[in-house]
């Protein structure tokens, strides 16, 4: 049976395999990133790493703020879904709830929520998507990823 041909049983576990290939790809990336001075405002250094991934684990405390939990966000509704890439139809890895208060590392366009396109990488532990839809800011706008 070829590829083309395979049962769409089997698409969740394509995805889901590719995801974890992406997630290591990119925890590679940054484990081995070498260091670099960043600028005044806390942003990325010179390889594109946010300032502070490495950093304390505190939001915006002792290091300036310049940690990977920066930016925060409250959750806006009832149930939300936090997805493995930033599209309604990818996987659900876990549900945040009405009022929890979440770290946002970063944001980027993806599938279009209720006629918002923004979704927010969260750094939580889970490094989780969720529709910035449902997410209201607490302090300053996310950075781009």
């Amino acid at each position: 049976m070829s590829l083309l041909s395979a049962p769409s049983s089997r698409a969740p576990l394509a995805r889901g395999l590719a995801t974890a290939l992406a997630a290591g790809a990119l925890a590679g990336a940054l484990a081995v990133a070498p260091a670099a001075a960043t600028d005044d405002r806390g942003g990325a250094d010179s390889a594109g790493v946010p300032a502070g991934v490495n950093g304390g684990d505190d939001w915006g405390g002792g290091d300036g703020g310049r940690d990977q939990g920066r930016y925060r966000g409250v959750v806006t509704t009832d149930r939300l879904p936090l997805r493995t890439s930033p599209a309604r139809g990818s996987e659900v890895i876990r549900y945040a709830r009405r009022g929890e208060t979440v770290r946002i590392h970063c944001k980027a366009p993806g599938d279009t929520v209720r006629g918002n396109p923004l979704w927010y990488l969260l750094a939580d532990g889970t490094w989780a998507w969720g529709a910035a839809r449902y997410i209201d800011n607490i302090g300053p706008a996310p950075r781009w990823c």
